[in-house]
């Protein structure tokens, strides 16, 4: 009955960790680590909006706008948000727009290796 306990909190580590980033790390009381990742995605994500990045919706017509797709819905609400408000549309004629869109990007693909983090922390796997 305590191993089922154990990957439940395991799982529900991964999905909030995934859905806010750093809310995995404070959902297993890791405190610290929580406010340093959700600080550090936040802060990537949102110079990538500064700098007139995009944020890809899911289409169909480019196989690397699929992977785009992916990498941003890392962002877990902040993606969402995004969408939601209208912000990510990206301007292409702006110098920093690659820079941009690699930040929104590269905080997605972070957050997904911070909510598995919060899995193997919860599961025991690692400290």
């Amino acid at each position: 009955m305590n191993g089922n306990r154990f990957k439940f909190k395991a799982v529900i580590a991964l999905i909030s960790g995934w859905l806010i980033p750093g809310l995995g790390h404070l959902w297993i009381k890791k405190y610290n680590r929580a406010i340093i990742f959700f600080c550090c995605i936040a802060l990537m994500t949102i110079l990538g909006l500064i700098m007139k990045g995009r944020v890809y919706s899911f289409e169909t017509q480019n196989p690397l706008t699929i992977l785009a797709f992916f990498s941003d819905l890392g962002n877990g609400l902040f993606y969402l948000l995004t969408r939601w408000l209208g912000w990510g549309v990206g301007n292409l004629k702006m110098s920093t727009f690659e820079y941009g869109t690699a930040y929104i990007a590269g905080a997605g693909l972070l957050n997904y290796l911070v909510a598995l983090d919060a899995y193997d922390i919860a599961r025991g796997k690692k400290k």
